[in-house]
């Protein structure tokens, strides 16, 4: 192997350290800063390692990667979200930091990375652990760490208030790999050494960060240092206007593929029908997914999102029996409910369908008659869970037990939801059925499996391409290493059920297809229901982008399972070229639970008196796209009145007014100014970071960008106070005018961003200020769109302030059922446990809970006592650690153990 480097690059820190650590053997070539070592590539990018294989790895993190596999240290979950955080988070913060720096001359640089140093922190003082991901060094360390190193040597310091990160930072200083790579990157000139490299570099834009306060959070903007041709391009390009915009994208009806536009097919996870969704379910899924269709759709690409009920199988059944209806009106009924939430929560379906339709009948059983034809299909006996109580063989789903892998109690029959592991239903110990609670017993039945070890060679080489020209999130691609690590093993296709597509095949025809092989093909035949050239879409990898949307539990099905059952049907069909998974969103202190009456699910959210924008704006705040989020009653109070009411909505509604106050409800002359045109150019900035990163699909991030516009925005009318000037003499009018007419411009221009977050309040403010439908395209520039004399409309506040009486009574609302549940339970109730929480005999969630708290403070007593500290230290710390052994027994259903009387043993 072959590593090309090249002077003042700081990611050569990161590969050098790396190297040393995996014990990697690699040849070591310096080149230019601009040598172009990867051939297939237009820009130059170093680092880069050339295999022997002759392959080529051009991400630091992957190369760093890499080295650590190769020295079989496989990463785990928390490492490769640790990865994505350097590489999203971290990795541009510190490039301003150094470029602020080295470049510019500032001194006091910490305010880019504070927030980021004190996550940190915060990680490693919560997990008690002397590295990021666990009791070793990982790949993360190394990488974190030399991203860090040249802002964190001498010269800067390490701030004294985070002593986990200046733990970790230390013993990372230590290990020789890093030591190692910091004299051989660093050594004579420290961190000078990237100097002239970063002074051909663009120059980083980033908000400054400022230390935390007891204020009203109140986010400042940094002034990043624009250059002389940026503001020039900015003001040059404001008063084309209007007719600087392309025209605006009608597809055809239906939407089709059209030769040379961009085709972007989007669907999102199809939803369960047997159950109402909740705000998790929504986020996760038809929401991102919604947001992104909206956007493809301003950038005038040619779009289809589709989506639809999952209506097959054992869940469809149990519900009808338990609520006395047919499979077919189970689906009919929740099929309207879950209609009836998307459209209040305003998601932009170009078709929502449903899975119980002859096309999905005749599709499924073309592909399974093209993967029978091609020998893709096997037969074999399956010990099988029969419920003889409610005469039927069990589902996955519909059996539980105790994991065999990690020992949850509440494993599900295909997956535990606590170590992540697939499992078979028949290697659960204590199986109960979900229904009737009895114990299943043992039976064989015959059945047939998609031959996935004979596809695997396939779908590597596909995934190789994917992963290389597709946007992929970190958790996705993780998951889909994970089932494909081991080799993969044939799948079953087949169930003993009534509720499904029949299988086509004699011997079979009493059976069904099993779920997760029907269920991915009811994306093409409710496209198939949509228009009968379907096909233009599904078997057209050549023009079509396809984009899946679900939550990270559905991943290893669409990365992996269903791109091998099409690519077996041989068919060309149009396989996923950006996967894009979320993780968990969790409410307040716990998960949402319909059974429990916990959180707020979708036809309960309308009910709030709370606006479905600002449901729709809140999930987006906090959607979890790199790690778990949590739903706060309180937090969506805050992000409502700061965000919303404070920040975007207080701007928009003041430049409206002031046109209406103060011009007679018309755009006045601009004579721009200096500062005028370096807000053009900053806004320029902030328009063209949204669509770099909503390319990307972060979505989240994106939202931000629309934030700081406002932000400027009212900042820009704080300094002038347009109010004031108008009142003065000739000149200070003028500047009123300039100022209120640049500000109404930012407010429309906010409105066309603002469409894929918010449609409603974006359709409002485009109405109150009149502003043109052909407004409604994004590209990279920032045009005055209501030129002088422009007639606006009646203005009036876009927000309502949420009241903390308000808040409280919804979180006691979608609260009480935890509460209730935590006593009803079992009147076997103990007192308070160590944390003040109630803890119920024969608890196993609750077990669950304090074994990990026991766990934790038996590792704390044990650092105590090796740290020799006071005794009377110390024997708190014990008395909380028996007490939660005592808590734990409880749990268990167990007596707890009474201590032995002081100074006696017990025989």
């Amino acid at each position: 192997m072959r590593l090309y480097l090249s002077e003042g690059s700081a990611q050569g820190l990161k590969v050098l350290a790396a190297a040393g650590a995996s014990g990697a053997r690699v040849r070591l070539e310096r080149v230019p800063p601009d040598g172009r070592v990867v051939p297939f590539l237009t820009h130059p990018r170093v680092p880069a390692l050339h295999l022997d294989s002759g392959t080529f790895l051009f991400s630091p993190n992957a190369i760093c990667q890499y080295f650590f596999l190769l020295a079989g240290k496989e990463p785990d979950d928390l490492t490769n979200q640790w990865l994505e955080w350097e590489a999203t988070e971290l990795q541009p913060a510190v490039s301003t930091a150094l470029y602020c720096h080295l470049v510019q001359g500032k001194k006091e640089v910490l305010g880019a990375i504070r927030k980021r140093l004190t996550y940190i922190d915060q990680s490693l003082t919560s997990k008690a652990t002397p590295y990021l991901a666990g009791e070793a060094e990982s790949v993360a360390d190394v990488v974190l760490w030399a991203t860090l190193y040249p802002v964190l040597q001498d010269e800067f310091g390490l701030p004294d208030e985070l002593p986990a990160l200046r733990s970790w930072f230390q013993t990372m200083n230590l290990l020789e790999p890093c030591r190692s790579a910091a004299e051989s990157v660093l050594t004579p000139k420290g961190a000078q050494e990237f100097k002239a490299y970063l002074q051909k570099q663009p120059e980083p834009s980033l908000h400054w960060e400022t230390p935390a306060t007891n204020e009203p959070e109140e986010e400042e903007l940094a002034e990043r240092s624009l250059s002389e041709e940026e503001i020039a391009a900015a003001a040059e390009a404001w008063p084309r206007g209007l007719a600087a915009l392309p025209e605006r994208w009608q597809p055809p009806s239906p939407v089709l593929p059209v030769e040379g536009r961009r085709n972007v097919l989007i669907t999102s996870a199809l939803p369960y029908v047997n159950n109402v969704p909740h705000l998790g379910n929504i986020i996760g899924c038809v929401l991102s997914a919604d947001v992104f269709a909206r956007y493809c759709r301003l950038r005038n690409w040619n779009t289809l999102y589709v989506c639809g009920t999952d209506e097959y199988g054992t869940a469809t059944e149990t519900k009808a029996l338990e609520e006395g209806l047919t499979p077919q009106q189970i689906c009919d009924k929740y099929n309207a409910i879950h209609a009836q939430i998307y459209r209040w929560f305003d998601i932009s379906f170009d078709y929502f369908g449903r899975t119980t339709t002859p096309h999905q009948t005749t599709i499924a059983q073309d592909i399974f008659q093209r993967l029978l034809e091609r020998d893709m299909l096997r037969t074999d006996t399956v010990d099988q869970l029969r419920c003889e109580r409610c005469q039927r063989f069990l589902a996955d789903r519909f059996v539980e037990g105790t994991c065999p892998f990690c020992n949850y109690e509440e494993a599900r029959g295909d997956q535990c939801d606590k170590c992540g592991k697939l499992i078979n239903a028949v290697e659960l110990k204590k199986p109960q059925c979900k229904v009737c609670k009895d114990s299943p017993v043992l039976k064989s039945s015959q059945h047939l499996f998609l031959d996935l070890p004979k596809l695997e060679g396939r779908l590597e080489k596909w995934l190789e391409q994917s992963w290389a020209t597709g946007d992929w999130t970190a958790n996705s691609r993780f998951i889909t290493r994970s089932w494909i690590r081991d080799g993969l093993k044939p799948r079953c296709i087949t169930r003993d059920l009534k509720w499904g597509t029949p299988v086509p095949l004699d011997g079979f025809r009493d059976k069904v297809f099993y779920v997760w092989f029907d269920a991915p093909i009811g994306y093409l035949s409710i496209t198939a229901n949509y228009t009968d050239q379907w096909e233009r879409w599904w078997k057209n990898p050549q023009q079509v982008q396809l984009y899946n949307f679900m939550a990270k539990d559905n991943v290893p099905f669409h990365s992996v399972v269903f791109p091998c059952t099409l690519l077996g049907a041989e068919d060309n069909y149009t396989l996923v070229n950006h996967l894009i998974a979320t993780e968990y969103l969790n409410y307040e202190d716990g998960k949402f639970s319909k059974s429990r009456g916990v959180g707020v699910f979708g036809d309960m959210a309308q009910d709030t008196g709370i606006p479905a924008d600002i449901w729709r704006f809140y999930l987006l705040f906090l959607r979890p796209e790199g790690q778990d989020s949590t739903f706060s009653w309180t937090d969506l109070m805050l992000k409502n009145n700061s965000e919303l009411l404070n920040n975007l909505g207080n701007f928009v509604n003041r430049a409206g007014m002031f046109v209406c106050k103060f011009f007679g409800g018309r755009v006045p002359h601009m004579e721009l100014g200096t500062d005028d045109k370096r807000l053009l150019a900053h806004v320029t900035l902030e328009l063209r970071q949204y669509n770099q990163l909503l390319e990307k699909v972060r979505i989240r991030d994106a939202l931000r960008c629309i934030l700081s516009v406002s932000r400027y925005g009212n900042q820009y009318i704080q300094v002038n106070e347009p109010w004031k000037r108008i009142k003065g003499q000739d000149a200070d009018r003028t500047r009123a005018g300039t100022v209120t007419g640049v500000a109404v411009n930012i407010a429309s221009l906010i409105s066309v961003m603002l469409q894929p977050y918010m449609p409603s309040i974006s359709a409002t403010i485009q109405h109150q200020l009149s502003v043109p439908k052909a407004c409604n395209v994004l590209t990279d520039t920032f045009h005055c769109l209501l030129p002088p004399g422009h007639q606006i409309g009646t203005v009036s506040p876009l927000f309502q302030k949420l009241e903390s009486e308000q808040i409280e009574a919804l979180r006691k609302r979608f609260g009480e059922g935890q509460a209730h549940a935590a006593y009803v339970v079992s009147a076997d109730v103990t007192p308070p446990g160590p944390e003040g929480g109630v803890v119920l005999a024969g608890d196993p969630q609750k077990a669950e809970e304090l074994a990990e708290e026991l766990a934790k403070q038996a590792d704390h007593v044990r650092q105590l006592k090796a740290s020799k500290v006071e005794k009377g230290q110390i024997d708190a710390e014990v008395a909380k650690l028996l007490e939660l052994k005592k808590q734990l027994a409880l749990a268990e259903g167990k007596t707890p153990e009474l201590p032995a009387p002081k100074g006696k043993k017990r025989k």
